[in-house]
């Protein structure tokens, strides 16, 4: 089995809804919350501010169910599609990216 590469350290981990395709968040992984995460098919973050790892919905509920894992050809990323339960953002949005700033018309 193919894994990501945690010789430089966290490796950034994109979360989207698998039904919407929406992005949910942004966050990071080390090899115990990658590990974490395949365990309990819920998603596990290391939290950079805290410097622990995290589980997602711990206190919110609002858990993330695995559905998927996907890795980039470098190693270095991971997509992970869940069923989100509630929203991902800790304000209370169902997306940390709800802040537009620009937006070109004419443009796919």
């Amino acid at each position: 089995m193919v894994t990501p590469d945690f010789s430089k350290g966290l490796v950034p981990a994109i979360i989207v809804d698998e039904q919407t395709k929406d992005v949910l968040m942004l966050a990071y992984m080390n090899e115990e919350s990658y590990q974490q995460t395949l365990a309990t098919n819920e998603t596990w973050f290391y939290s950079r501010s805290r410097q622990e790892l995290w589980h997602k919905g711990a206190t919110s509920g609002h858990i993330q169910t695995v559905k998927r894992i996907q890795l980039d050809c470098d190693r270095d990323t991971l997509l992970i599609a869940v069923d989100q339960k509630g929203v991902a953002c800790h304000t209370g949005a169902r997306s940390c990216f709800v802040q537009k700033i620009r937006e070109v018309e004419g443009h796919e």
